[in-house]
């Protein structure tokens, strides 16, 4: 569950060293930039997300050929949309500053992180891909090391560049990506025993290339509609002014810490789950179903303990400025509360990506986001502290939704299981 756990920490440390200069248009740039980012390339993260998927059942079913096939065609894919997203990198940068809504001054300083740090996009999405095809191997540990090595790389950076300001930590973002990719391959092709190529015919299966495109379709939807959740809320706070915004986007890292942890739980449960309904096994299914959230609920507990008992002390050594300081600690209790509502649904998301229901985990998402946003509306008038409810309200929401679906989906996918095999 650990091997997601150090992904936040290249925004984390670019935080820590543009915080430290004590101008909160810098480190506002910083944060609608990196903000961008996160949800332009989640916005494709499906191609971590579906490699799990699939490649936990391919491994419970033994299909070695097609566990190799499932990593080419990922890199394949990352390739051609991270060339895409280079291409078109004057439009996308011009319509996603403008929306975010920032002073002149924070648009000034992101604009030139973004100019950089777009040219990783073929190397951050291939990353996606060979650490979900680890994950869906149970190879947590590998996914581990490749992630340190990652964050290693981006901390020499930047502390070597430091007075690079904001492009060198764009530049460190960059060549952190490409030492993880490059150590990637070396261990996909070490694990393998074998050169990664694959024969054509099961390349291109086209019922295995409809099908991941369909399940990839899905979670892309899903992932949008969070996506524009995050966004309207780091829209909301730029509009309350630098100081709200820099103090959302300290809180922010507190949220991915906490995020990307738990979504380590969601990789555990897209493996053991994508496992056992690989072999058709529902005993071994729903018990990892109570295993995973058994346990994350009690990391979550750990987690939000941290957060009270640290909080303070970490808001300090992000920022060196009173009045941002002063306005991140006033915030600071929605952060503890989130990982408690947000265990589940990051729990059940990976129970049913491990399963493939990801029609209805779309269509739950969609109604999270509209309560999201209703929620908003009513309380709008209370300004940054109606806004965090909100986002309260949307982790609560993804969750309960789920936990009420999940029931059904079970009866009826090992019913139609069962009907299958005894055709």
């Amino acid at each position: 569950m650990v091997a997601n756990l150090t992904t936040p920490l290249i925004g984390v440390v670019s935080t820590i060293a543009i915080g430290r200069l004590g101008d909160p248009t810098l480190l506002g740039g910083v944060a609608i930039a990196s903000v961008i980012f996160d949800c332009l390339f989640w916005l494709f993260s499906f191609l971590r997300t579906s490699t799990v998927a699939f490649t936990a059942p391919a491994l419970g079913s033994g299909e070695t050929q097609e566990i190799r096939a499932l990593l080419v065609r990922g890199l394949a894919i990352a390739a051609l949309v991270g060339l895409s997203l280079i291409v078109f990198q004057m439009p996308l940068g011009l319509i996603l500053l403008d929306a975010m809504g920032g002073s002149e001054g924070v648009t000034r300083a992101a604009r030139a992180y973004f100019a950089i740090r777009i040219w990783s996009a073929p190397i951050v999405l291939a990353n996606f891909v060979v650490l979900g095809w680890l994950i869906g191997q149970a190879r947590a540990g590998l996914a581990l090391a490749i992630q340190i090595v990652i964050n290693m790389a981006a901390t020499v950076a930047l502390v070597t560049g430091m007075k690079a300001g904001i492009e060198g930590a764009a530049i460190a973002a960059v060549m952190a990506e490409t030492v993880g990719l490059v150590l990637g391959i070396i261990v996909a092709r070490t694990i393998t025993h074998q050169p990664l190529n694959v024969p054509r015919a099961a390349l291109l299966d086209r019922a295995k290339l409809w099908r991941m495109l369909t399940v990839n379709r899905d979670i892309m939807i899903r992932t949008a509609a969070l996506i524009a959740a995050l966004l309207f809320f780091t829209a909301q706070g730029a509009r309350a002014g630098d100081v709200v915004l820099a103090a959302n986007a300290v809180l922010n890292n507190f949220l991915l810490i906490s995020a990307f942890f738990l979504d380590g739980l969601a990789n555990a449960a897209q493996q053991l789950c994508g496992q056992a309904y690989g072999a058709r096994d529902r005993s071994a299914f729903s018990d990892a179903v109570r295993l995973v959230l058994s346990w994350g609920f009690g990391f979550a507990m750990v987690v939000a303990l941290v957060f009270a008992l640290f909080g303070p002390w970490l808001i300090h050594t992000m920022t060196a400025s009173d009045n941002v300081q002063q306005t991140a600690q006033d915030y600071l209790w929605f952060v503890v509360a989130s990982p408690l509502l947000a265990v589940f649904a990051f729990g059940y998301d990976g129970i049913f990506i491990g399963a493939t229901w990801a029609r209805e985990m779309r269509n739950l998402m969609i109604l999270s986001l509209l309560g999201f946003l209703a929620t908003w509306f009513a309380l709008r008038d209370l300004g940054n502290t109606g806004l965090w409810i909100a986002m309260l309200v949307l982790y609560a929401s993804r969750g309960g939704l789920q936990a009420l679906r999940y029931p059904v989906n079970l009866r009826a996918s090992f019913a139609q299981i069962a009907a299958a095999g005894a055709g």
